[in-house]
């Protein structure tokens, strides 16, 4: 039987890649996510549920880990709004971190002891290059530095049941939105692009492949860190 590999937010962008990936290296990948998916490939599970509804994640979670060897956690899902800091409302704040953060932390709580038992398991948590830093972004930013120091504090914890947390920090990804958002034929994007360091934004599949990485049982010395996974633009002057 396969072990299993739940991915929150995978109807699409890199979520999708994700369980794409994961399903091809052996893995049952499950997907948790509020949208639609598309069909369902081999080996590829998909499951509607709002994220922010504590009480419907929990439910769904407990048949998932009761069903299957939950091996890995992806938490991918999440919100993003644009905002100033005085447009930064109490109510944008919640509905970020319900999702960013305490979605994440229940998805971990409700698969970390199975993983225990086993004395094995990854947990890979989607942050973001904003956590460095990025305007009009203090809700977002915020809960992904956040779930950065949370993957900290869980790596110390777990590390010595055999279970490795680390954080990926994606830099601008060509995922649908993006490139509804970012037309390729404008040039205030051709320039933003063009001083990334490797000259291209990130395909899903960039993101994909340093999951599978953290996700491989021959990663096991490696914990608690931050990937992050840009073009170099965290380490250069990127205008993205």
């Amino acid at each position: 039987m396969r072990k299993a590999v739940i991915v929150t937010g995978a109807s699409n962008g890199i979520g999708r890649a994700t369980v794409e990936r994961l399903a091809a290296d052996g893995y049952l990948a499950i997907n948790l996510d509020i949208a639609a998916a598309p069909t369902a490939g081999a080996h590829i599970v998909n499951h509607r549920v709002d994220l922010a509804d504590e009480a419907a994640t929990r439910e769904l979670l407990s048949g998932i880990v009761a069903e299957h060897e939950v091996a890995g956690l992806v938490n991918n899902a999440g919100h993003a709004y644009t905002a100033t800091l005085e447009e930064t409302s109490t109510e944008l704040l919640e509905k970020t971190w319900a999702v960013n953060l305490r979605a994440a932390t229940l998805c971990a709580q409700m698969v970390v002891p199975g993983m225990k038992a086993r004395r094995f398991g990854r947990i890979v948590n989607i942050a973001s290059s904003a956590a460095l830093g990025r305007r009009l972004r203090t809700a977002y930013a915020g809960s992904k530095g956040a779930l950065i120091s949370m993957t900290k504090v869980w790596a110390l914890e777990l590390g010595s049941h055999g279970i490795t947390v680390n954080a990926i920090g994606p830099g601008p990804v060509a995922t649908e939105l993006w490139r509804r958002m970012n037309p390729a034929d404008s040039e205030e994007v051709q320039r933003r692009i063009a001083s990334v360091p490797v000259g291209r934004v990130g395909e899903p599949a960039d993101i994909a492949n340093a999951i599978a990485f953290f996700m491989d049982p021959r990663a096991g010395y490696v914990t608690g860190q931050a990937l992050y996974v840009c073009g170099g633009m965290s380490i250069g002057s990127a205008a993205i």
